[in-house]
């Protein structure tokens, strides 16, 4: 079944209407024909079931024919990542979204590459946001990721956002599998975090200011092995345990 993505103020009633980017992709790309059925996805756990009523000129009209809603992550995972090289950051935020991550806030650190002023930072983001939009149609996860504008590492922490178990990946000796943080975090209160973080550095990875001043916040360095992984590598393996460490299985 075809997956579409309207905003929440959009799938209130019982007729939806797609228009733009979604009505050309049903028109033009997967041809959806009257009466085949469609899920439209709101971003915020609702899942609506419906079926393609008719083409409106440069709408796509919708019958509501049930809905569906879902619950949140048992753990609110943000990826705070650095900005690599080109595209690099849409694939990293595609498989993030598969993942079930909740944010992903893009670092404009002291080694990145792309730097960018307030304008550009809102553009890359609302670009970004596209990437996730597409990615939740594609997977069909029912909660949008919210992609944030580009922020230095000090901005980000100047904001001293709460977090349960906040991660950083991390080359130097003393590092951690992520487990033993896990383990240790149960241990202590009993229970699964509710809301956990991860710092992936750029190429090059964080410099040694950067990386004190985010274990200063309370981060804890955990390792990825014996090899350096590439920086969407990394932000994938990282993901991947917290996503099976930290979500109950299906019921």
């Amino acid at each position: 079944m075809h997956r579409f993505y309207l905003p929440p103020d959009q799938c209130r009633e019982g007729t939806l209407f797609l228009g733009d980017r979604e009505a050309h992709h049903a028109r033009h790309v997967v041809r959806i024909q009257r009466g085949e059925p469609v899920t439209v996805l709101d971003g915020e756990g609702c899942e609506v079931l419906c079926k393609l009523q008719d083409y409106d000129r440069d709408k796509v009209r919708l019958t509501v024919e049930e809905r569906r809603s879902h619950s949140r992550a048992a753990c609110q995972v943000t990826l705070i990542q650095a900005l690599p090289k080109g595209k690099i950051i849409e694939s990293i935020i595609q498989k993030a979204t598969e993942l079930g991550v909740a944010r992903i806030v893009p670092l404009l650190s002291e080694r990145t590459v792309t730097q960018l002023d307030e304008e550009d930072a809102a553009r890359k983001a609302s670009k970004l946001q596209l990437v996730a939009i597409e990615a939740i149609k594609q997977c069909g996860a029912c909660w949008l990721p919210k992609i944030e504008m580009p922020v230095a590492p000090e901005e980000f922490l100047a904001r001293r956002e709460p977090c349960e178990l906040p991660l950083i990946a991390s080359l130097q000796p003393g590092s951690r599998p992520a487990r033993e943080y896990l383990s240790a975090f149960q241990a202590q209160h009993h229970r699964k975090p509710q809301t956990a973080c991860v710092w992936i550095g750029p190429e090059g990875d964080f410099t040694p200011a950067e990386v004190s001043a985010i274990r200063s916040s309370g981060a804890q360095p955990i390792t990825l092995g014996r090899l350096v992984l590439r920086v969407e590598t990394a932000a994938i393996y990282c993901l991947s345990i917290l996503h099976y460490e930290l979500e109950p299985p299906p019921a």
